[in-house]
């Protein structure tokens, strides 16, 4: 039995590595957070309807048309939203409040978490707000802002049980602001969506590289990944819903929803937040601690 779980585990992460066409340098593969989830992954990858590709066509949810067709009032919002942090802004360092998200500079505003909304969002959104709640496959949403010159360094997300939706808001509408999915580009575009798999290796660019130009406004959504069978899509509900406790947005502090985490969610909520400041603290010491509990966790499964 060890023997059978330790071959299921390596076979997985080796599935995943070599997965798509661009690939992670090995020694980063093996400290990567995907190589610790690659058996639930390839579960994910198995169990799927949509194909295993980089790109999905926007076809197989249909459920999300609502959003592109109503695309322009929701750009009114996220840029009324922009316009409303700009004029609240504090200076660096001062405590937040109840619009502390838009205070930090306004790069990411959190807008759906399952099925609450933060009540900055539901104030200055609600058109965006009432439009996503009718759309249950997606969990998490967020507008965006990707400053000129910005660029995002190649990765990819942890848990597969969730696509990426891209709806480009106010974009520079050029090929230089683009987003690269296993080596496949697409530029974002005013009106225009997306949808991808973000466990494929990506990196995205406004690639305005002396800083002057426009910003790249989009809403970007998390869609739960449609499954063949419903006994695999209540798994997959129940394990997404869990991990995502893990990195909730820095804006729930500031946002309280009347009730506090509890159980496996409060347990993993902390640990995703003094993850994320171990990781902010010291890049190097972070991957070294990642390489020691993989190595700990294959002696122990050895001992076992």
């Amino acid at each position: 039995m060890k023997w059978l779980v330790i071959g299921a585990f390596l076979f997985s992460a080796l599935y995943v590595h070599l997965r798509g066409r661009v690939r992670l340098p090995l020694v980063r593969q093996l400290i990567d957070h995907s190589s610790f989830m690659a058996p639930i992954n390839v579960f994910m990858y198995l169990c799927a309807k949509p194909p295993g590709t980089p790109f999905i066509p926007l076809q197989e949810v249909p459920e999300l048309a609502p959003l592109r067709q109503h695309w322009q009032a929701i750009r009114a919002e996220a840029e009324h939203l922009r316009a409303f942090g700009h004029a609240h802004a504090v200076p660096e360092g001062e405590e937040g409040g109840r619009d502390a998200p838009l205070r930090r500079g306004w790069q990411d505003i959190h807008l759906k978490w399952y099925d609450t909304a933060p009540p900055l969002a539901r104030r200055l959104c609600p058109r965006t707000v009432a439009l996503l709640q009718a759309i249950p496959s997606v969990k998490v949403a967020s507008f965006v802002d990707l400053p000129p010159g910005a660029r995002l360094a190649p990765h990819r997300d942890p848990y597969a049980g969730f696509l990426r939706y891209h709806l480009g808001l106010a974009t520079p509408n050029h090929d230089d602001c683009f987003i690269e999915v296993d080596g496949q580009r697409h530029a974002w575009r005013d009106g225009e969506a997306m949808l991808f798999d973000e466990t494929y290796i990506h990196w995205a660019t406004n690639g305005a590289h002396d800083g002057q130009g426009d910003g790249r406004l989009i809403l970007l959504c998390d869609i739960e990944r449609p499954m063949r069978w419903r006994w695999a899509q209540a798994i997959n509900h129940a394990l997404g819903r869990m991990f995502t406790s893990a990195t909730n947005p820095p804006g729930d502090r500031d946002e309280p929803t009347g009730k506090a985490p509890s159980g496996l969610q409060g347990l993993l909520r902390g640990f995703g937040h003094y993850r994320r400041r171990f990781k902010s603290w010291n890049m190097t010491v972070y991957r070294v601690t990642l390489a020691g509990s993989m190595l700990g966790i294959v002696a122990l499964l050895f001992m076992l």
